[in-house]
């Protein structure tokens, strides 16, 4: 098998610095970099500006499974460093808006729904046909891709992935409480692995990436090792 055909599923918990790693891998090896959580956030900020989730965040699931034709999200090399992709929903870069607490706080409910979850599914297979594709999110290899090459889920504890977060929006200027986004994390880990639909769950064949206290340089040098021993890759 060429390398160029491979595929690499990222599962695991949020905050766990998934589409950050993702993306290096992507750069490395010349890949197209798919952020799946990215699609659920633009479909999430969609929903949120056209009035589909109230002030109750109730949802209107009916209003905004008719809309979803009307959702067109795609992805553009990173016009800065061109290291990974920025999204844009129907034509707008919202990159920035769609990683807000405010699009975190309602994204795990909208991704529980099943239309949602076929939506983007489907879109992800679109891109991952030919391979050649590093993907991140919460069940990439169990749902999207089972088959795909390599299989890798991230974990690390809840405090340290809220510290992460924390320090991530505080670097942007960005006014963050700890304590809210540590609850945002554990509310999201119990959506994402109790809902019906494609819950989040670790793949039978999935490599463990604990990165509790590993650098994302490290976590390269990891990955280079399976590289190198299943298909002689160098990564690094």
């Amino acid at each position: 098998m060429k390398h160029k055909n491979i595929i690499i599923a990222i599962d695991g918990y949020s905050s766990t610095g998934k589409s950050t790693f993702a993306k290096m891998i992507a750069s490395k090896l010349g890949f197209l970099f798919l952020d799946s959580g990215a699609m659920y956030r633009a479909v999430t900020l969609y929903a949120l500006e056209k009035g589909f989730i109230n002030k109750q965040s109730e949802i209107d699931e009916v209003g905004l499974e008719n809309a979803l034709d009307n959702i067109r999200i795609t992805f553009q090399l990173h016009s800065g460093d061109g290291v990974g992709s920025e999204t844009f929903l129907n034509g707008v870069n919202v990159e920035k808006r769609i990683r807000q607490l405010e699009i975190s706080s309602y994204v795990s409910p909208i991704a529980t729904l099943s239309f949602v979850r076929k939506y983007v599914d489907d879109s992800l297979h679109k891109y991952g046909e030919e391979g050649g594709v590093v993907m991140d999110g919460r069940d990439i290899g169990t749902a999207v891709f089972p088959d795909a090459q390599l299989k890798i889920f991230m974990t690390a504890d809840a405090d340290v992935r809220a510290k992460r977060r924390y320090d991530e929006l505080i670097s942007k200027g960005e006014d963050a409480n700890y304590d809210e986004i540590l609850n945002n994390v554990l509310e999201r880990d119990y959506i994402d692995s109790s809902r019906a639909n494609d819950p989040l769950c670790i793949a039978n064949d999935a490599v463990i990436l604990n990165n509790n206290h590993m650098t994302v340089d490290e976590q390269m040098v990891w990955l280079d090792n399976i590289l190198r021993k299943r298909w002689g890759i160098k990564l690094l």
